[in-house]
């Protein structure tokens, strides 16, 4: 098939492309080459044509002949402030829009979209009292206390964490989880007026070989892996409890290109994750103890709007896209202790 990839020059979307081409497919790759995501590397690499998705007369040109839209451009991050709200709405939506209406006028009907776990905003409870809840946002005055956990909203008692399954309702309480959540919507939408299909993949915490370093698209174990490198001790907020999904970026290029093999229509989500929840501490002291470096400390420090536990259901992505992660973080984040990273 002929897959046309956006974010083809980053972390992803390069890996993405290969694992196409290796399979056999013609891939077309573009990339809008920010700054914020490639630095000083102004210039694409070789096979990537420079072109913003927003672009609607170069997206126009590529898209005749095309069998599928493997959508992997986006800016990332939280978003400091509300100044950076239209930074996001007009890359990650704004752009999604154009390419959906170019792809329409060009009869091309398959969309994979690259979503996010944040799209589920606090992510899952058990109350073990009173079974499933939705927590109250946590508070200043708990957190400042070094009270972490969340507490159920009928009787006051420490929740568990449980895993989100895809049909878990969208709550974003971010930026980029807004325009990421917008983004589905708008493939759903899009999906349901043209009889085209969209599988949104939502990835979890994706690390591995060249991963960006200290920028906004940096993961927090790349952050790790820098505190490491200049001599210092990697820096866990909270207690270091909070639990995450790390889903190797091999895998995450696998179901990508499961994705675009598979037979679905209409509008498929899907959690992509490894099915090994991890705490942020265990991977700080698994990176820790494969450089030799200095354990982890642990701040008490958090960050307003963090989310304080977010594990994936993966059943989905196995029953339908025949997907299951073949690293297991332990394996997986050992050998990103001394992966090569992006500048």
């Amino acid at each position: 098939m002929r897959v046309l990839v956006t974010g083809a020059a980053g972390f992803i979307g390069s890996q993405v492309c290969a694992a196409l081409t290796a399979r056999g497919h013609d891939v077309v790759a573009v990339d809008a080459m920010l700054s914020a995501a490639h630095g000083d590397a102004t210039t694409p690499p070789e096979g990537v044509l420079e072109v913003d998705v927003r672009d609607a007369s170069g997206m126009a040109a590529l898209l005749p002949g095309v069998d599928v839209v493997c959508h992997q451009a986006a800016v990332v991050g939280a978003g400091v402030d509300a100044s950076d709200a239209p930074n996001y709405g007009s890359h990650n939506d704004y752009g999604t829009t154009v390419l959906l209406a170019e792809m329409f006028a060009a009869g091309c009907r398959r969309l994979v979209l690259a979503s996010s776990m944040v799209v589920y905003g606090q992510g899952g409870y058990d109350c073990p009292v009173h079974g499933p809840v939705d927590p109250l946002p946590r508070t200043t005055v708990d957190l400042d206390a070094g009270v972490f956990e969340h507490r159920c909203p009928i009787g006051g008692e420490e929740l568990d964490w449980r895993l989100v399954g895809e049909d878990a309702p969208l709550r974003p309480r971010s930026l980029y989880a807004a325009s990421k959540t917008a983004q589905e919507h708008y493939a759903l939408a899009w999906a349901e007026a043209t009889g085209g299909s969209v599988v949104a993949l939502r990835y979890h915490n994706v690390y591995g070989p060249m991963m960006p370093r200290d920028t906004p698209y940096s993961g927090v174990a790349a952050i790790f892996r820098s505190a490491i490198e200049r001599g210092e001790p990697p820096r866990v907020f909270e207690d270091g409890g909070q639990m995450r999904d790390f889903v190797h970026v091999a895998d995450v290029a696998a179901v990508n290109a499961a994705a675009v093999e598979a037979d679905t229509g209409g509008f498929a989500a899907f959690n992509v994750c490894s099915g090994r929840p991890i705490s942020i501490m265990d991977v700080a002291t698994r990176i820790c103890e494969a450089r030799g470096g200095q354990a982890p400390v642990v701040t008490g420090q958090y960050r307003s709007g963090d989310v304080r536990h977010i594990v994936a259901d993966p059943a989905a992505a196995a029953e339908v896209l025949g997907f299951r992660a073949a690293v297991d973080p332990a394996d997986g984040l050992r050998e990103f202790a001394f992966a090569p990273l992006r500048g």
